[in-house]
């Protein structure tokens, strides 16, 4: 077991970004090197294995999150700590529930949250710029929110014109609940909208699709958990060189006060 001084313990919810090594932070990096336990869901753990020995590592299942949130702070009370979490720890990620178990158990500990790349900064660099001012991200999950709820959101967001990220856009559990995002888009937005789909972003098998939204059809048995899908917003087009297309632009809004 490591050893311990008593009263020295902290926490850190590290952020992995992607998961490959090269696309996590420096600080993320420091901080599970200096952890003495490491706690998170396997497929997270998995690629982190040459920076854990040493350590105590202890991996749990989906649907573990509020268990594995306590013991990560009863440890933390006299350990150094570090729980992982893919992409932004902040962003559908393990932050909100270790502070919200942290809130209630009441013990002063030293806790940073340490930020990763999430799904959309890794997605939209995979299709060129389609994020390039504002833009909104909801997750089609219902598992924590109301599927009602998700639809007033996803209707009130394409309302905007602006560019909507999707996160956990199809599982078997939930086949369905992509196909009433692309409804909601397309009461807002025309046919020729463009759509990045990206599979497994900055990962191994990354897969690559821009299609528009009167074409994602054809596409939607491609897309699962481990996509990520980006429709464009009202001004976003397709960024073709010839017959080529290279990706998907939406202008920041230079256009309208330069010439270039």
């Amino acid at each position: 077991m490591p050893s311990h001084t008593e009263n020295t313990g902290s926490l850190a919810i590290v952020g992995l970004g992607p998961g490959k090594r090269e696309y996590m932070t420096a600080r993320a990096l420091k901080a599970i090197a200096s952890a003495e336990y490491v706690l998170g869901h396997s497929m997270y753990l998995e690629p982190l294995e040459p920076l854990l020995n040493g350590k105590t590592v202890i991996s749990s299942s989906m649907g573990k999150e509020v268990d594995r949130a306590q013991q990560a702070i009863d440890l933390a009370k006299t350990h150094a700590v570090a729980i992982v979490s893919g992409g932004d720890a902040g962003v559908y990620g393990m932050a909100s529930i270790v502070l919200e178990v942290l809130e209630h158990d009441g013990a002063e500990i030293k806790v940073e949250v340490i930020p990763g790349i999430t799904a959309a900064n890794a997605a939209a660099s995979r299709v060129g710029s389609p994020l390039s001012g504002d833009f909104a991200v909801i997750s089609l999950s219902d598992l924590l929110t109301p599927l009602e709820i998700i639809e007033k959101r996803l209707d009130a967001i394409f309302s905007l014109g602006i560019p909507v990220v999707l996160y956990n856009p199809k599982s078997r559990g939930r086949p369905h609940n992509f196909a009433l995002a692309v409804e909601h888009a397309r009461k807002h937005l025309g046919k020729e909208t463009p759509i990045g789909i990206v599979k497994n972003a900055l990962r191994e098998h990354e897969e690559t699709i821009i299609t528009t939204l009167g074409e994602i059809e054809e596409h939607i048995p491609a897309i699962d958990m481990h996509t990520t899908v980006i429709i464009g917003g009202s001004e976003s087009r397709i960024w073709r060189r010839g017959d080529d297309v290279k990706g998907i632009i939406t202008p920041r809004g230079y256009h309208r006060k330069y010439i270039y």
